[in-house]
C-alpha cells in the first residue's frame, strides 16, 4: 500500500515533467502556458472522450467559473506545432537513440469526424475496415505521421513515437479555395526535408507502405534519405545506363530492361536464400526465403531511381510473394526487411492512441483547435514514454 504520507499528486507530476521536457520550446505564448499545461495533464489523466470539461473534471477544475479560457487556447491562440515538434524530436533522440543511424516510419491515418464546418475533412477509403473484396468509405482528417522508430528497455522492443503530425486536406478542400491540390506524397516530401533540416548530421531511414512508393518522392529524397517502400510485382526495372558512347544526342537514362519481379518469383532459374527473420509482424520469428538485386525503377515523363529489390515468398506457400525496395544500392536484404518490419509499430501507435489517448473523441470543429489538438494528442504517446523514461530508475 502507498504511504498517505508519500502519495504522489500524478497531476502535478505530469505537469512537471511536461514542463521539464517542453521549457525550451516556445509553441505558445507565456500567457497561455499555464493553460496548456492543464490541459496536457488532463488530457493524459482523463478516461474516455478528450473534451476540454472532461479535462477540467480530472485537474478538479469543474467548478472553474473562467472555463472559456481553456476554449480559446485551441481556438483562439497560436501555436507552433512545428516548433515543438522539432523540440520533441531532439529529446527523443537524447533519450532513446543518441548514436547510430535514425529510424523513421512514415503513414498516413483517417481520423474519423463528422459535422458540416469541418472544412477539411473529406471521404478516404477506411483502411482498418475494407478489404481487397471490400471497400468502406470513411469520412474524416487524413493525417500525415512521423514517428521515430526507437528501443524502449523496459519493453524490450521498438515502439513507433510520434513528434511530427501534419493535417493533409481533401482535394475538395483545395478546389473550394481555388487551389492546386496538394498530394499526400507532395506533403511527405515537405515533411522529410524539414525533418532533414532538423537533423543534418545522423543518417536516416523511413519507411513507409506502398502509398508512398512514388518516383517523384523517391528521387527527390533519396539523396538525403534511405527509403523503403514497398514495390510492385509489375515496375518497369531496368539495368543501370551505359556510359556514354560519345556520339550526338541524349545521354542514355536507363539499360536494358529486366524481367518483372512477378516473373523473377515465377521462375525456377531464381536463386533463393533462407533467412529467419525476428519479430516479424509482432508474431515472433519469421522463416522466409530472399532474392534480391539491383535495378533502376523508370517511367517516361518521370525521374528515374536506382535501388535494391528484395523478393520475400513464403516456404510454405501460405502468403503471396511480396517485393521490397530501397533507395541504398549496397543495404543487406537482412537489414531492409528489418528496417521494413518496424513500421508495423505505427499501426500499433494508431490503435493505441485511439484506444488509450482518446484520439477521435475531440470535439472541436474549428480549422485552428483541429489543426492543434490531434497533432498534440499524438505527441502525449511519446511525452507519456519520455516521462516513463525518468521512473524507472
Amino acid at each position: 500500500m502507498t504511504d498517505p504520507g508519500r502519495e504522489v499528486n500524478h497531476g502535478n507530476y505530469f505537469i512537471r515533467a511536461y514542463e521539464s521536457h517542453c521549457r525550451t520550446v516556445r509553441c505558445v505564448s507565456k500567457r497561455a502556458w499555464p493553460l496548456v499545461q492543464v490541459l496536457v495533464a488532463g488530457a493524459i489523466l482523463a478516461v474516455g472522450p478528450r473534451t476540454v470539461s472532461a479535462v477540467l473534471r480530472v485537474m478538479g477544475l469543474s467548478q472553474e467559473r473562467q472555463f472559456q479560457k481553456y476554449h480559446w487556447v485551441l481556438n483562439r491562440v497560436k501555436w507552433s506545432t512545428l516548433a515543438g515538434s522539432r523540440r520533441l524530436l531532439t529529446l527523443l533522440i537524447e533519450a532513446f537513440v543518441p548514436e547510430g543511424p535514425l529510424v523513421m516510419a512514415l503513414d498516413d491515418t483517417i481520423e474519423r469526424r463528422r459535422g458540416a464546418k469541418i472544412a477539411a475533412k473529406g471521404i478516404y477509403r477506411d483502411p482498418v475496415r475494407s478489404s481487397h473484396g471490400h471497400f468502406v468509405k470513411a469520412s474524416g482528417l487524413r493525417w500525415l505521421c512521423l514517428m521515430l522508430i526507437a528501443p524502449i528497455p523496459w519493453a524490450k522492443r521498438c515502439w513507433a513515437l510520434p513528434f511530427c503530425s501534419v493535417l493533409a486536406p481533401s482535394e475538395r478542400y483545395y478546389l473550394q479555395r481555388g487551389r492546386r491540390p496538394n498530394k499526400l506524397t507532395d506533403r511527405a516530401r515537405q515533411v522529410l526535408l524539414m525533418v532533414r533540416r532538423w537533423v543534418p548530421e545522423r543518417p536516416i531511414v523511413v519507411v513507409a507502405d506502398s502509398s508512398f512508393a512514388a518516383l517523384q518522392l523517391l528521387d527527390a529524397t533519396r539523396r538525403k534519405f534511405y527509403l523503403v517502400t514497398r514495390l510492385r510485382l509489375d515496375a518497369a526495372l531496368y539495368d543501370p545506363a551505359p556510359q556514354p558512347s560519345g556520339m550526338r544526342g541524349r545521354p542514355r537514362r536507363k539499360g536494358a530492361r529486366q524481367p518483372t519481379l512477378k516473373a523473377v518469383s515465377a521462375s525456377e532459374a531464381t536463386r533463393w536464400r533462407g533467412v529467419t527473420l525476428s519479430q516479424w509482424y509482432g508474431q515472433g520469428d519469421k522463416a522466409v526465403e530472399i532474392a534480391t538485386g539491383t535495378a533502376v525503377w523508370y517511367s517516361s515523363a518521370l525521374p528515374t531511381v536506382p535501388l535494391r529489390w528484395v523478393l520475400v515468398r513464403d516456404p510454405q506457400r501460405k502468403l503471396a510473394p511480396q517485393a521490397f525496395l530501397c533507395t541504398d544500392e549496397a543495404a543487406e536484404p537482412e537489414q531492409i526487411l528489418a528496417w521494413f518490419i518496424c513500421r508495423w509499430q505505427i499501426e500499433v501507435t494508431f490503435e493505441e492512441a485511439r484506444a488509450h489517448l482518446g484520439m477521435e473523441t475531440q470535439r472541436q470543429w474549428s480549422a485552428r483547435a483541429i489543426a492543434c489538438s490531434t497533432p498534440v494528442i499524438l505527441a502525449l504517446y511519446s511525452i507519456v514514454t519520455l516521462t516513463a523514461r525518468q521512473l524507472v530508475p
